[in-house]
């Protein structure tokens, strides 16, 4: 096959279907004669579904991740070559690159410790499969990447031996053809069904469909696949999170045994606070994946009352918008250079496998959190989340005060209080006339007085300086510390809540293997029951399965709102528009926010009259504290207000592309815009030449432009 020095001699291939692999592109050999690659150009937005298409090979099933990977910004190269890139990954075959069967290990077609370097008779996940594939978005053209395989499209070892799949089924040892094949996704399938409950029948049936798809179709394998299930349920309900009597020694034991799920550990001293962060290799992945130039949220102070150490959740949404845990920090230390150690040491991690991770902003709940440490490691805006508050007091209402006209009417007076930070109201004087107005409601008063009133000017100084986040994203954070609540706090295990070895082993196993499988359904759609209930799970998405003719609204005096139920009723929604309206549903009652109050506040946020979203006047207020500059300070005013026009303008684009039939119609309003193509030299840099007039181009002596012909390796460049 003929080599290709020139990268732009490569044709860009766009498959039709939806996904393909590498078997349906052309590969090029591109180089020089000493060192050249299997290469392919693809568009950049076609990525991901190369990556589910080479994933899904018959021959060797598997998943690729994300091994390394740098990026650079644009415009940060005054000089580049054509195949320079913008972003730059290694994706690995997930059995390799590690061999876990090598070294002597004990493996399951033997029964006994064999001192040896040879293959393996059938290691369980890591097969040190070599297959990977190097991705390059190209500086000089964004809109491509290109695709280089840098041995060989196969998956086979370093002895050339093919590693897992169908065909590795006449593997060496005695016994090996009778052992299923026990990847990591087909253990963490079983482990998950198991800690949620399903039955053992359930767990094989799925479990040899997994096998069938690794190794194919054998009476004898399924038949060991269920007496590895059996085995396998009965070792995690005889399991035991005191590996000591003693609780600290049982959690220095765990971090010992389980090295790649810790992230950060300090021991508890005189000097020093304990602290245990906590993070397997699937939630690193999420985390690189939805994370990225995205929000991540924290659910900082779960069980600060009840357990021994909180828990400090850090959350990233995904491509349903759900909250997934991806990090679990347990701490009862609120310190700065605490909370600095731990974010530094999972910031470190991410990077170490994608040094351009970066993320846009982070979600916080707690207006007492350091907020330094946060804009310094992560160097990104953070951003307030009311849920907790709203959560907090809804809940007291409902308990400490019996009248439902009470109930609502002092909720919305909460409300207003909020809002008199933006109204330009004394929020002082507000909550003493609150106090006075609903002095008759001793329990609930009291219970504000004590845990509020000392705070208040705290919390509501939070709310006006840092933008506020959206429903959506307060109702995706209830939900995941609704099912942590769940999890935690049942009654079998109110005993264990002042150990911190039954903590870490409730959230590494049911917890983790819950998302875990909710993430798997969704992705394969192999459990379409959990996959539903996976979707459904979030107030959010529940609302907007409600008709919008559903919705009666009160447009007279704004005061309420109807929202029809399934089952022949109705619920009353008070206050309507507001953050703090009030339903009169179940959900609601419990202090939760109901799918009622956002279907209804989302088809009020669209008309005038009612209530604006705390979002919006926060981010308004943002935006209106740009344009208050010193008189003197000319630059930073005209700075501030073209900063403010160019966002009102994209602002103002997005609410007539939402509101529009079609994007025709936004396109046909925009302004021409007059461009001309950049010349480039023949290495893909702009050109220098400076423009010169007709008359004169004849007389310019024309220099072609040396070929630079010293062409570094790629894998140099790597």
């Amino acid at each position: 096959m003929e080599i290709i020095e020139s990268i732009h001699d490569i044709p860009v291939q766009d498959p039709p279907e939806e996904d393909f692999s590498s078997a349906d592109l052309g590969w090029t050999k591109y180089g020089t004669d000493e060192h050249h690659d299997d290469v392919a150009l693809i568009p950049y937005d076609r990525l991901e579904s190369f990556i589910i298409g080479e994933s899904s090979c018959a021959e060797c099933p598997t998943r690729f991740h994300i091994e390394r990977g740098r990026a650079r910004k644009e415009g940060t190269l005054k000089t580049y070559k054509s195949d320079e890139y913008l972003l730059f990954r290694v994706y690995w075959c997930s059995f390799g690159p590690e061999n876990y069967g090598e070294g002597g290990g004990i493996l399951y077609s033997r029964r006994y410790r064999l001192n040896t370097r040879n293959r393996a008779a059938r290691p369980q996940s890591m097969r040190g499969c070599t297959c990977h594939f190097t991705v390059k978005r190209l500086y000089a053209r964004p809109s491509v990447v290109l695709i280089i395989y840098n041995n060989r499209r196969q998956h086979v070892n370093s002895s050339g031996s093919i590693c897992h799949g169908p065909l590795d089924r006449d593997a060496i040892g005695p016994g090996a053809k009778k052992v299923p094949y026990n990847c990591d996704e087909i253990q963490q399938q079983a482990m998950s069904m198991i800690y949620l409950g399903m039955s053992e029948e359930n767990v094989k049936q799925k479990y040899i469909e997994g096998i069938q798809r690794y190794c194919g179709s054998d009476a004898k394998v399924s038949n060991h696949a269920s007496q590895f299930v059996h085995k396998l349920g009965m070792i995690i309900k005889r399991s035991t999170h005191e590996l000591d009597l003693d609780d600290q020694a049982s959690v220095r034991l765990w971090v010992a045994r389980n090295s790649k799920l810790k992230f950060f550990y300090q021991d508890a001293s005189e000097n020093s606070a304990f602290i245990l962060g906590i993070q397997s290799e699937w939630q690193l992945q999420q985390m690189i994946r939805f994370g990225n130039q995205s929000l991540i949220a924290a659910d900082s102070t779960f069980g600060i009352k009840k357990l021994k150490y909180p828990v400090c959740t850090i959350l990233v949404f995904d491509s349903q918008q759900h909250a997934l845990p991806v990090a679990w920090v347990i701490t009862r230390s609120f310190a700065k250079e605490d909370i600095s150690k731990w974010m530094k040491a999972l910031l470190d991690r991410v990077r170490s496998v994608d040094s351009s991770w970066r993320i846009s902003g982070f979600l916080v709940d707690d207006a007492a959190a350091e907020f330094d440490p946060i804009r310094d490691i992560f160097s990104c805006p953070v951003l307030f989340c009311l849920w907790r508050v709203r959560r907090s007091w809804l809940r007291n209402i409902v308990k400490k005060c019996t009248n439902i006209e009470v109930q609502r009417e002092i909720f919305k007076r909460l409300g207003r209080i909020v809002y008199s930070i933006w109204g330009g109201i004394d929020s002082v004087d507000a909550m003493e006339e609150f106090i006075q107005d609903f002095v008759d409601q001793t329990a609930f008063i009291e219970y504000f007085k004590v845990s509020w009133v000392p705070k208040i000017e705290m919390w509501l100084t939070v709310m006006k300086t840092l933008p506020l986040a959206s429903q959506e994203a307060s109702g995706a954070i209830e939900s995941y510390h609704l099912k942590l609540k769940q999890k935690l706090y049942d009654d079998s295990h109110l005993s264990a809540l002042q150990r911190v070895d039954w903590l870490v082993h409730k959230l590494t196993t049911e917890l983790h293997s819950s998302y875990w499988l909710d993430r798997h359904a969704d992705e394969t759609g192999s459990f379409q029951n959990v996959k539903e209930e996976y979707i459904a799970s979030t107030s959010w998405y529940r609302a907007l399965q409600i008709p919008d003719t559903d919705v009666i609204l009160d447009d007279k005096d704004h005061l309420f709102a109807k929202v029809a139920s399934q089952k022949g009723t109705s619920h009353v929604v008070w206050n309507p528009g507001s953050e703090f309206s009030f339903c009169d549903c179940a959900w609601s009652m419990k202090g939760n926010l109901c799918k009622h109050v956002m279907k209804v506040n989302t088809i009020c946020h669209n008309r005038q009259g009612f209530e604006v979203s705390m979002s919006f006047l926060s981010y308004k207020q943002i935006l209106s504290d740009l344009l208050q500059k010193p008189i003197d300070d000319s630059f930073s005013l005209d700075l501030s207000t073209a900063l403010t026009q160019h966002v009102l303008d994209r602002m103002k684009r997005l609410v007539e592309l939402n509101d529009s039939k079609g994007i025709a119609n936004v396109v046909s309003t925009l302004p021409l815009k007059w461009t001309a193509k950049k010349r480039r030299n023949l290495n893909g840099m702009p050109s220098s030449n400076l423009a010169l007039p007709s008359n004169l181009k004849s007389r310019s002596k024309k220099v072609a432009p040396k070929k630079n012909r010293k062409r570094k390796r790629l894998s140099r460049l790597m």
